[in-house]
Protein backbone atom coordinates (compact mmCIF):
# COMPACT_ATOMS: atom_id res chain seq x y z
CA UNK A 1 0.00 0.00 0.00
CA UNK A 2 1.79 3.02 -0.84
CA UNK A 3 1.82 6.00 1.83
CA UNK A 4 1.40 9.42 1.31
CA UNK A 5 5.00 11.43 2.55
CA UNK A 6 4.58 14.21 5.11
CA UNK A 7 7.10 16.90 5.87
CA UNK A 8 8.27 16.91 9.20
CA UNK A 9 9.74 20.36 10.64
CA UNK A 10 13.22 19.21 10.11
CA UNK A 11 12.90 19.02 6.40
CA UNK A 12 13.99 21.65 4.09
CA UNK A 13 11.14 23.66 2.49
CA UNK A 14 11.31 24.21 -1.30
CA UNK A 15 12.33 27.84 -2.21
CA UNK A 16 8.64 27.76 -4.10
CA UNK A 17 6.87 27.28 -0.78
CA UNK A 18 8.97 29.44 1.31
CA UNK A 19 7.74 32.17 -0.60
CA UNK A 20 5.01 34.34 1.74
CA UNK A 21 1.28 34.10 -0.01
CA UNK A 22 -0.75 36.47 1.80
CA UNK A 23 -3.90 35.11 3.05
CA UNK A 24 -6.01 37.75 4.78
CA UNK A 25 -8.94 36.82 7.12
CA UNK A 26 -11.80 39.07 5.74
CA UNK A 27 -14.92 37.14 6.56
CA UNK A 28 -16.98 35.42 9.31
CA UNK A 29 -20.19 34.00 8.33
CA UNK A 30 -22.87 34.17 11.41
CA UNK A 31 -25.99 32.03 11.59
CA UNK A 32 -29.13 33.74 11.60
CA UNK A 33 -32.61 33.10 11.23
CA UNK A 34 -34.47 36.28 10.35
CA UNK A 35 -32.37 38.11 7.47
CA UNK A 36 -34.58 41.65 7.92
CA UNK A 37 -34.12 41.47 11.38
CA UNK A 38 -30.76 40.81 11.64
CA UNK A 39 -30.04 43.40 9.00
CA UNK A 40 -31.90 45.87 11.13
CA UNK A 41 -29.52 45.20 14.14
CA UNK A 42 -26.55 45.74 12.47
CA UNK A 43 -27.25 48.86 10.92
CA UNK A 44 -28.44 50.32 13.99
CA UNK A 45 -24.71 49.38 15.19
CA UNK A 46 -23.61 51.68 12.25
CA UNK A 47 -21.68 48.86 10.72
CA UNK A 48 -21.04 49.71 7.02
CA UNK A 49 -23.48 47.53 4.77
CA UNK A 50 -20.80 46.38 1.94
CA UNK A 51 -23.42 44.25 -0.03
CA UNK A 52 -27.53 42.46 0.14
CA UNK A 53 -27.30 39.79 -3.03
CA UNK A 54 -30.58 37.99 -3.10
CA UNK A 55 -30.73 35.64 -6.00
CA UNK A 56 -33.69 33.70 -7.64
CA UNK A 57 -32.88 30.05 -6.01
CA UNK A 58 -33.33 31.64 -2.33
CA UNK A 59 -29.76 32.51 -1.87
CA UNK A 60 -28.76 35.50 -0.13
CA UNK A 61 -25.74 37.29 1.06
CA UNK A 62 -25.69 40.32 3.64
CA UNK A 63 -22.49 41.88 4.11
CA UNK A 64 -21.26 44.48 6.98
CA UNK A 65 -17.74 45.97 8.48
CA UNK A 66 -17.79 46.99 11.60
CA UNK A 67 -16.12 50.73 11.80
CA UNK A 68 -12.07 50.64 11.37
CA UNK A 69 -11.99 46.42 10.29
CA UNK A 70 -10.44 44.66 8.10
CA UNK A 71 -12.75 41.65 9.02
CA UNK A 72 -16.45 41.82 7.45
CA UNK A 73 -19.42 39.83 8.75
CA UNK A 74 -21.86 38.19 6.18
CA UNK A 75 -25.19 36.02 6.92
CA UNK A 76 -28.27 35.45 4.71
CA UNK A 77 -30.11 32.24 3.35
CA UNK A 78 -29.03 28.83 2.24
CA UNK A 79 -25.04 30.07 3.94
CA UNK A 80 -24.87 27.72 6.75
CA UNK A 81 -25.97 24.70 8.26
CA UNK A 82 -25.05 25.87 11.90
CA UNK A 83 -27.58 26.75 14.31
CA UNK A 84 -28.72 30.42 14.46
CA UNK A 85 -27.02 31.77 17.69
CA UNK A 86 -24.29 29.15 17.81
CA UNK A 87 -21.50 31.67 16.87
CA UNK A 88 -19.98 32.63 20.33
CA UNK A 89 -16.57 34.84 21.24
CA UNK A 90 -16.41 36.77 18.04
CA UNK A 91 -13.77 39.87 19.00
CA UNK A 92 -14.46 43.38 18.35
CA UNK A 93 -10.55 45.05 19.52
CA UNK A 94 -11.52 48.72 21.06
CA UNK A 95 -9.30 51.26 22.35
CA UNK A 96 -11.12 52.23 25.21
CA UNK A 97 -13.84 49.96 26.53
CA UNK A 98 -15.97 52.76 28.36
CA UNK A 99 -16.40 54.60 24.91
CA UNK A 100 -17.19 51.58 23.36
CA UNK A 101 -19.86 50.29 25.83
CA UNK A 102 -21.27 54.06 25.62
CA UNK A 103 -21.66 53.97 21.93
CA UNK A 104 -23.58 50.82 21.91
CA UNK A 105 -25.34 51.62 24.84
CA UNK A 106 -26.65 55.15 22.81
CA UNK A 107 -27.52 52.84 20.01
CA UNK A 108 -30.02 50.99 22.22
CA UNK A 109 -28.20 48.18 22.23
CA UNK A 110 -27.57 45.57 25.69
CA UNK A 111 -24.53 45.57 26.64
CA UNK A 112 -22.61 43.84 30.18
CA UNK A 113 -20.73 46.13 32.26
CA UNK A 114 -16.95 46.13 31.48
CA UNK A 115 -15.20 43.12 33.47
CA UNK A 116 -11.77 41.52 33.26
CA UNK A 117 -11.20 37.82 33.61
CA UNK A 118 -11.14 36.19 37.05
CA UNK A 119 -10.32 33.29 35.94
CA UNK A 120 -8.37 32.11 33.15
CA UNK A 121 -11.08 32.17 29.78
CA UNK A 122 -13.93 33.56 31.76
CA UNK A 123 -14.41 36.35 29.20
CA UNK A 124 -15.61 33.04 27.34
CA UNK A 125 -17.76 32.06 29.42
CA UNK A 126 -22.00 32.29 28.66
CA UNK A 127 -22.98 32.18 32.35
CA UNK A 128 -20.71 35.20 33.55
CA UNK A 129 -18.74 32.76 35.78
CA UNK A 130 -15.31 34.28 36.23
CA UNK A 131 -15.88 37.51 35.83
CA UNK A 132 -14.57 40.40 37.69
CA UNK A 133 -16.68 43.28 37.68
CA UNK A 134 -14.99 46.44 35.95
CA UNK A 135 -12.13 46.76 33.79
CA UNK A 136 -8.88 45.19 34.34
CA UNK A 137 -6.39 47.04 36.72
CA UNK A 138 -4.69 50.49 35.12
CA UNK A 139 -6.60 48.91 32.23
CA UNK A 140 -4.01 46.58 31.41
CA UNK A 141 -4.03 46.00 27.99
CA UNK A 142 -6.00 42.94 26.66
CA UNK A 143 -7.48 42.61 29.69
CA UNK A 144 -10.95 44.54 30.14
CA UNK A 145 -14.03 43.05 28.19
CA UNK A 146 -18.11 43.67 27.88
CA UNK A 147 -20.25 41.42 25.96
CA UNK A 148 -23.18 41.87 23.78
CA UNK A 149 -25.44 39.43 21.30
CA UNK A 150 -27.63 39.95 18.11
CA UNK A 151 -31.62 39.04 17.86
CA UNK A 152 -30.27 35.58 17.40
CA UNK A 153 -27.70 35.43 20.63
CA UNK A 154 -24.43 35.53 18.09
CA UNK A 155 -21.60 36.62 21.16
CA UNK A 156 -19.50 39.45 20.54
CA UNK A 157 -16.77 40.01 22.71
CA UNK A 158 -15.34 43.79 23.23
CA UNK A 159 -11.39 44.12 24.02
CA UNK A 160 -9.51 46.79 25.09
CA UNK A 161 -6.22 47.02 23.55
CA UNK A 162 -4.24 50.26 24.44
CA UNK A 163 -0.80 48.68 23.18
CA UNK A 164 -0.47 45.36 20.76
CA UNK A 165 2.30 43.28 21.80
CA UNK A 166 5.33 42.73 19.24
CA UNK A 167 4.38 41.93 15.86
CA UNK A 168 0.84 41.97 16.42
CA UNK A 169 0.35 45.32 14.12
CA UNK A 170 -2.89 45.68 13.14
CA UNK A 171 -3.07 46.93 8.94
CA UNK A 172 -4.85 45.46 5.80
CA UNK A 173 -3.48 47.83 3.56
CA UNK A 174 -1.94 46.83 0.65
CA UNK A 175 0.11 48.97 -2.25
CA UNK A 176 -2.68 48.93 -4.86
CA UNK A 177 -4.81 50.02 -1.86
CA UNK A 178 -2.96 52.74 -0.46
CA UNK A 179 -2.68 54.02 -4.60
CA UNK A 180 -6.55 54.24 -4.81
CA UNK A 181 -7.04 55.99 -1.35
CA UNK A 182 -4.15 58.19 -2.59
CA UNK A 183 -6.03 59.04 -6.11
CA UNK A 184 -8.92 59.31 -4.06
CA UNK A 185 -7.97 61.93 -1.22
CA UNK A 186 -6.56 63.50 -4.75
CA UNK A 187 -9.59 64.23 -6.27
CA UNK A 188 -11.87 64.73 -3.31
CA UNK A 189 -9.31 67.36 -1.59
CA UNK A 190 -8.00 69.00 -5.12
CA UNK A 191 -10.42 71.31 -5.24
CA UNK A 192 -9.83 72.60 -1.58
CA UNK A 193 -6.74 72.59 -1.12
CA UNK A 194 -5.95 76.12 -2.68
CA UNK A 195 -8.19 77.73 -0.67
CA UNK A 196 -7.12 75.55 2.39
CA UNK A 197 -4.81 77.10 5.59
CA UNK A 198 -1.07 76.80 5.24
CA UNK A 199 -0.66 72.97 5.96
CA UNK A 200 1.45 70.08 4.44
CA UNK A 201 -0.50 67.98 1.85
CA UNK A 202 0.37 65.03 3.79
CA UNK A 203 -1.74 65.96 6.56
CA UNK A 204 -4.97 65.77 4.95
CA UNK A 205 -4.29 62.97 2.58
CA UNK A 206 -3.43 61.05 5.82
CA UNK A 207 -6.84 62.49 7.66
CA UNK A 208 -8.41 61.12 4.57
CA UNK A 209 -7.62 57.51 4.29
CA UNK A 210 -7.92 56.80 7.90
CA UNK A 211 -11.65 57.85 7.60
CA UNK A 212 -11.69 56.06 4.81
CA UNK A 213 -10.43 52.99 6.26
CA UNK A 214 -12.48 53.54 9.67
CA UNK A 215 -15.39 53.12 7.03
CA UNK A 216 -16.78 56.45 6.37
CA UNK A 217 -17.64 57.72 3.08
CA UNK A 218 -16.19 60.07 1.29
CA UNK A 219 -18.01 62.82 2.00
CA UNK A 220 -17.69 61.88 5.02
CA UNK A 221 -14.15 61.34 4.87
CA UNK A 222 -13.31 64.74 3.16
CA UNK A 223 -15.06 66.57 5.35
CA UNK A 224 -12.96 65.11 8.34
CA UNK A 225 -9.69 65.82 6.56
CA UNK A 226 -10.70 69.69 6.01
CA UNK A 227 -11.28 69.74 9.69
CA UNK A 228 -8.09 68.40 10.39
CA UNK A 229 -6.54 70.78 8.33
CA UNK A 230 -8.12 73.91 9.54
CA UNK A 231 -7.61 72.33 13.30
CA UNK A 232 -3.98 72.06 12.35
CA UNK A 233 -3.97 75.14 10.64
Amino acid sequence: MATVPTLSSSEPISSASAERVDMKFEVVVIPIADVERSKEFYTKLRWRLDADFPYDDGFRVVQFTPPGSGCSVQFGTKMTSAAPGSAQGLYLVVSDIAAAREDLVARGIEVSEAFHSGTPGAQFQIDGSGRVSGPAPDHATYGSFATFRDPDGNGWLLQEVTTRLPGRGLSNLDVPTVAGLLQEAEKRLGEYEPTAPKHDWWDGYAAYIVAREYGKTPEEATKDATIHIEGAG
